[in-house]
């Protein structure tokens, strides 16, 4: 999943996205709560962790500024602010959870899969995929195509999902980047087309036809059958 975090202090934001990103994820992070709005109206992310206390625009304030504009992706608020009153105005403001500081990494982690968790189920088969002959699970990162079972890397998935959600589409490379890629990485190499072929070669092995189709100058479009385009 894709990871905003709306935090000040360094040191703290150093932790999270360590820890996030060796759990396989892809996180921003945003130092303030201007920034972080702007960010999270962005639309491209899974969940945001909210710090409380922040410069400019405070956490409750950026939630209530999400809320506002229909923006309803799962929000996580850390705060050293843990009494009832204090957690009560946060829920209410908008939050999904509520964490006091200090906190065990681990207990993080826990309580953002439980937030997607939640997503997911009143979401139903927004996480499967089915476009054509494929078949693909968002959470378990498995493609299906006639009976064939593909296993696929983080990023491959994150991918082939936005590929999928857009059949038919054009794809350009930025909106690839932005699908599996956080903000500071140096789109240099390649690294899109090198990652499509890959993905290329685990779904098409064994196959007729490709599922992803190379449109010059603009990008990549995902098709359902030999004949389109």
């Amino acid at each position: 999943m894709r990871i905003l975090v709306v935090e000040d202090d360094a040191q703290t934001a150093a932790y999270l996205l360590r820890g996030l990103s060796e759990s396989g994820h892809v996180v921003d992070v945003a130092g303030d709560g201007n920034s972080g709005l702007d960010m999270a109206l962005e639309g491209i992310h899974d969940v945001l962790i909210v710090d409380r206390r922040l410069p400019g625009l405070d956490g409750i304030g950026l939630i209530k500024a999400l809320r506002a504009r229909q923006v309803r992706v799962p929000i996580l608020m850390l705060s050293a602010q843990a009494s009832t009153e204090q957690k009560v105005e946060g829920l209410q403001a908008g939050c999904d959870d509520y964490l006091a500081k200090p906190y065990a990494f681990a207990e993080v982690l826990a309580r953002l899969e439980a937030l997607l968790r939640g997503r997911d189920q009143v979401a139903g088969p927004a996480r499967q995929l089915v476009v054509g002959e494929l078949q693909l699970d968002c959470a378990t990162r498995t493609a299906v195509r006639r009976g064939k079972v593909i296993a696929l890397q983080h990023r491959e998935a994150l991918l082939l999902e936005k590929l999928m959600r857009h059949s038919g589409q054009i794809v350009t490379r930025d909106m690839l980047l932005d699908s599996a890629w956080d903000y500071d990485f140096d789109p240099n190499n390649n690294v899109i087309d090198k990652h499509i072929h890959r993905l290329r070669r685990k779904l098409d092995d064994g196959f007729d036809y490709s599922l992803i189709r190379t449109i010059p100058g603009a990008g990549y479009s995902f098709q359902t059958t030999p004949e389109q385009g």
